[in-house]
């Protein structure tokens, strides 16, 4: 097995997956990039990484989360960290229930919770190998509550309470931690209405008065890569948001 670590993160090919795609490339990791339609955009950026390949898919589909595993693993001989930023959301007003309609749910929980059970149970045998980790892309909007719909917000609480069960379960042979960003300014805003009022919000009021950058992530995400005696942590990655009353 290639002693050269390495890393699979899901979502990559924009915005805070790039980002942590990109840092742990710093960081010495190969990475496997991943999008599930974006597929010039994730072959470029693993054209640009040092050493990566891309591979295109829909973490939501059971088959096609455990072959994107298997193809890291094919690719490089071994897996040292799941990052898993694939996900989803619709921007519904908290309190127009009409609209966050059943069809809605489903297509969140698919992403956003299903499809990092998937990936993580599908990479769990290999990360046990490596004495490797997971850490999932999580929000502010599990902690407190806010966010782009309902949906959304529940759906990543879901994501923050699965971290804390699957590193209790698979201790000590696999650490599970989640970020939890508050406001990033990412293309996912690109065209929202209010976006660029929330974001002026944000920037006015938390305590290191600007919103987040991929970046600020992608080095919370290698930190506890790297943290060996961390686990079932959900870092609040915010400015200082949660402090807010």
């Amino acid at each position: 097995m290639s002693e050269q670590r390495v890393a699979l993160v899901t979502g990559s090919s924009s915005g805070i997956g790039a980002a942590v795609a990109r840092r742990l490339a710093e960081a010495g990791f190969r990475v496997v990039v991943n999008s599930a339609r974006s597929v010039e955009a994730g072959e470029a950026l693993a054209a640009e990484l040092p050493d990566a390949v891309y591979r295109q898919a829909d973490v939501s589909d059971e088959r096609q989360a455990a072959g994107l595993v298997a193809a890291a693993v094919e690719a490089y001989g071994r897996l040292d960290v799941l990052v898993n930023c694939a996900g989803t959301t619709r921007f519904i007003p908290h309190d127009d229930l009409e609209a966050a309609t059943p069809d809605i749910w489903r297509l969140l929980y698919d992403v956003n919770v299903i499809g990092v059970w998937q990936t993580i149970t599908a990479a769990v045998p290999h990360l046990k190998e490596t004495g490797g980790s997971v850490v999932n892309i999580s929000s502010q909007a599990g902690v407190r509550p806010g966010g782009s719909s309902i949906p959304y917000a529940v759906s990543k609480a879901a994501v923050n309470h699965m971290t804390k069960l699957l590193a209790k379960t698979l201790g000590p042979d696999v650490r599970v931690n989640a970020v939890a960003p508050g406001f990033v300014d990412t293309p996912w805003f690109d065209g929202v209405e209010g976006a660029d009022a929330a974001k002026a919000h944000v920037a006015g009021a938390v305590p290191l008065r600007r919103v987040g950058r991929p970046e600020d992530i992608a080095q919370a995400v290698c930190d506890l890569a790297h943290a060996s005696y961390i686990t079932g942590e959900v870092l609040l990655v915010d400015g200082g948001g949660h402090l807010l009353g």
